[in-house]
């Protein structure tokens, strides 16, 4: 007998991962009894775990066993918002892991965008909008204990759609800096290379800095409203689909900033692309129909999710 025949199937290699030690990793192939809703060779069993949900009041864990648990820079406790009578969002409980990328993932009109827009406050300027719970920004409750300007100084934030102002890429950064009280020439100066650089931009536009922004392409203003967005030195950085109206090479520019930002700032991005989540996060939360499904370590969400919606939305059955 060929004894090539019994050789193990060589191991499954994940797609690279943007800024992290897992970048590269090769795994073994899982093979899981059904009754576990886990991945075998990749691809999802029909039978799949019993729904698992997270008890009210629970915060769900964001960190693996194997790893220490990295400082909470925000969450979320049992976050409930309404639009007049409809509820948008049901009972929310979720943390956001210091210097780290959290994905929220799930179909259109689950939620995600909601919470991103909840977390600095942006839903106040919707009327009949009623937020209960609490969302805490370092030990302090953003709604009740920190200054609305304050709070969105702290968690700055990105569109999907790029929407920079209708004035030079120069004045494009250095609008937040003034308006928060910075006059001096010299001083806007440093903030508007230092943004530019942190954005990666800066050498595509330092011979710019007059030209209006509107004349920049699509990846390029994208990653200007980026700067602009960091010029105030926010904490934490929120991200709404920032990549879904820009090209693959714009969107892969964009993928690698992410990385080096998580340096500086915690991101938290909504994504409905699943490589991206995969290539780019560290954790990632599952949304549907206003609840939160599921949270957890990016690879474990993918690999082997605890929820049989989960795995049928990673694996692209629904969404």
């Amino acid at each position: 007998m060929n004894n090539s025949l019994l050789e193990k199937k060589p191991a499954t290699y994940l797609p690279k991962r943007q800024g992290g030690v897992k970048a590269g990793r090769t795994v073994s192939p899982r093979v899981l009894k059904p009754a576990t809703g886990g991945f075998a060779g990749g691809a999802v069993k029909e039978h799949v775990a019993p729904v698992v949900t997270a008890e009210p009041g629970v915060t769900a864990a964001l960190a693996t066993a194997s790893e220490p648990a990295a400082p909470v820079k925000m969450s979320v406790r049992d976050l409930n918002l309404y639009y007049r009578d409809f509820q948008a969002l049901k009972g929310i409980n979720l943390e956001f892991p210091q210097n780290q990328v959290t994905a929220l993932i799930g179909p259109s009109g689950c939620g995600k965008s909601t919470l991103l827009k909840s977390l600095n406050r942006m839903n106040d300027l919707v009327a009949d909008c009623r937020v209960e719970g609490e969302i805490i920004l370092d030990g302090q409750d953003a709604y009740r204990d920190v200054d609305v300007n304050s709070l969105r100084r702290r968690v700055g934030m990105v569109f999907q759609q790029p929407n920079p102002f209708p004035m030079s890429v120069y004045d494009n950064v250095a609008f937040g800096p003034r308006t928060h009280g910075v006059k001096k020439r010299a001083d806007l100066d440093d903030i508007v290379e230092q943004s530019l650089r942190d954005a990666a931009i800066w050498d595509e536009l330092k011979d710019r800095l007059k030209k209006n922004a509107l004349g920049l392409s699509g990846g390029q203003q994208q990653r200007l409203c980026i700067a602009r967005a960091l010029a105030v030195r926010p904490e934490v950085l929120l991200m709404d689909e920032a990549t879904s109206a820009l090209d693959p090479l714009s969107t892969a520019k964009i993928e690698d900033l992410v990385g080096e930002l998580k340096r500086k700032y915690t991101v938290v991005m909504v994504t409905h692309n699943m490589l991206q989540a995969l290539r780019v996060s560290d954790q990632t939360a599952f949304f549907l129909l206003g609840e939160m499904v599921e949270a957890g370590s990016t690879d474990d969400i993918f690999t082997n999710p605890r929820d049989s919606r989960t795995a049928d939305y990673v694996a692209g059955r629904f969404g």
